[in-house]
């Protein structure tokens, strides 16, 4: 079997162990052994990439075509780039990190990891897929988990949340199938075959008028689940209402399918309508920019706090891709892999917090640095980090998109990165408060003083995350490099 689709098959022997577990011990180790070769197969993947790039030269390596359905020319084709690679690591990380954090998950903990991988399946396929039908199919996989995820196993108004995220999703899918169907019948504008191959597409001069067309609807389809302003509103529900693990990989994973598609389809396939559009789009992400940033300060539930950070996190995302220039592409991709392990830290940094202490407020909380030091001192690295503390993945992310937008000798673009950049001062305004509100001080409450000691198993997995945070802020050229590499094929003539 090919690289690659061990990524759809190992987790599908997973949730087949499963199904014949019994109680929570055995679900946990069957999750635990399966994520863990998850991640192993993803390191061996970044290796074996880096040995198949000096040899091949290819857009995309690894590549494997088999005919799903002949009629609509309908393919089972998948490969991998320096920016897919980097993605799929970031996934099997948080994946696991997920399954240590969910350790004593006790309500129907079979149910429950089977529902987390299944979710893993649509991301790990999304990734790697080549044809936009197939991309498609693993993208509504990878949502339709989380309706069950958030509406069994969530807190609160959990049905609420759960059928305004389902509502959302479904329909940007709508939208998003509408683009790809509008792509897909002009695909042969040169005279061949209908196909939905991304790689064949890309060599087919679509007309500019089509692309004018569908260039918003795909950028929206794929926008929606990243967050994109002002169709935002479902992920601070969500993340309100959904356990820890699901929070962690809503935030971490699912959301980097909005900004992959963009850039791998809109972007890519659409260039002239990116181009035409970029100005409209931009001045909606830079609005999600200042206004997530903003929302975060008037909250005091921590997890609505990190939420609306990801609205303006994953904005920066979407601002970076429509400056359409490589350096700023660049620190897009490294804001993907940031944000990821940045928020999948702090939602399970939160989960923590909140099982001990039973609150979320930040103004119940305080003085928590004496009486949980270990947890409370990584949430003051990961706040370093999402304010973007030089020595953290943020800053190197960061650095590159506003670089990369100020290239741009037009005043529209310098202007809309100048208020983008004043986020930064917003984020650690919302940071700084809650560290100080909720970690100094004296302790609150009495009860707080003799607060369960952290485990094995979240010690686990707050490192695999945070291990990830300080290694691209201290080394980045590897994978900077990496994604750079893989960009020279999608620029098109952009500078």
């Amino acid at each position: 079997m090919d690289i690659l689709s061990l990524f759809i098959t190992v987790p599908v022997l997973t949730i087949l162990a499963l199904v014949f577990t019994k109680g929570l011990r055995q679900a946990r180790i069957v999750s635990m052994i399966g994520s863990l070769i998850q991640l192993a197969m993803t390191i061996n993947l970044v290796f074996a990439y880096f040995k198949e790039r000096d040899i091949n030269q290819d857009i995309m390596v690894f590549t494997k075509d088999v005919v799903w359905f002949e009629q609509f020319n309908i393919h089972y084709a998948i490969g991998v780039d320096g920016i897919s690679v980097a993605l799929l690591l970031l996934t099997a990380i948080v994946v696991l990190a997920g399954v240590f954090i969910s350790w004593k998950m006790s309500d129907l903990p079979k149910e429950f990891f089977i529902s987390l991988i299944v979710l893993s399946i649509g991301v790990y396929g999304f990734f790697i897929s080549l044809d936009l039908f197939t991309m498609f199919v693993f993208f509504e996989i990878a949502v339709i988990p989380m309706y069950l995820l958030i509406g069994i196993w969530g807190t609160g108004p959990r049905e609420y949340a759960a059928m305004k995220l389902t509502l959302m999703l479904m329909g940007a899918s709508a939208i998003l199938l509408v683009a790809i169907l509008g792509i897909y019948f002009n695909s042969n504008t040169d005279g061949g075959p209908l196909t939905f191959n991304i790689l064949e597409i890309a060599k087919v001069n679509i007309p500019f008028e089509v692309q004018k067309l569908f260039f918003p609807l795909t950028f929206i389809g794929f926008a929606v689940i990243g967050a994109l302003f002002p169709f935002h509103t479902w992920s601070p529900d969500g993340h309100a209402s959904a356990p820890t693990a699901v929070s962690m990989l809503h935030a971490g994973v699912l959301m980097k399918l909005g900004g992959y598609g963009v850039f791998r389809v809109a972007m890519y396939l659409l260039p002239e309508g990116a181009q035409y559009w970029s100005w409209f789009f931009i001045i909606l992400a830079a609005i999600g920019v200042i206004y997530g940033a903003f929302s975060a300060i008037k909250q005091t539930d921590l997890k609505y706090i990190n939420a609306y950070s990801s609205v303006s996190h994953l904005g920066l995302v979407l601002f970076a891709l429509l400056m359409l220039n490589k350096t700023a592409w660049n620190g897009a991709i490294l804001q993907s892999l940031s944000h990821g392990f940045m928020t999948a830290l702090f939602f399970a940094l939160i989960g923590m917090i909140y099982e001990r202490t039973h609150t979320r407020d930040v103004r119940k909380l305080g003085g928590l640095l004496k009486v949980i030091p270990f947890i409370s001192a990584i949430y003051v690295i990961a706040g370093l980090a999402s304010l973007g503390l030089p020595g953290f993945s943020g800053f190197v992310a960061e650095m590159n998109i506003f670089v990369g937008a100020f290239e741009h000798d037009d005043m529209f673009y310098r202007i809309v990165t100048i208020v983008s950049v004043s986020a930064i001062v917003v984020t650690a305004v919302y940071i700084l408060r809650v560290v100080g509100i909720m970690l100094m001080g004296p302790v609150k409450n009495k009860a707080f003083l003799s607060l369960e000691k952290v485990t094995w198993y979240e010690q686990l997995g707050i490192l695999l995350l945070l291990i990830p945070i300080v290694g691209m802020g201290v080394a980045p050229l590897w994978i900077s490099d990496m994604i750079l590499a893989s960009l020279h094929p999608f620029i098109h003539g952009v500078p």
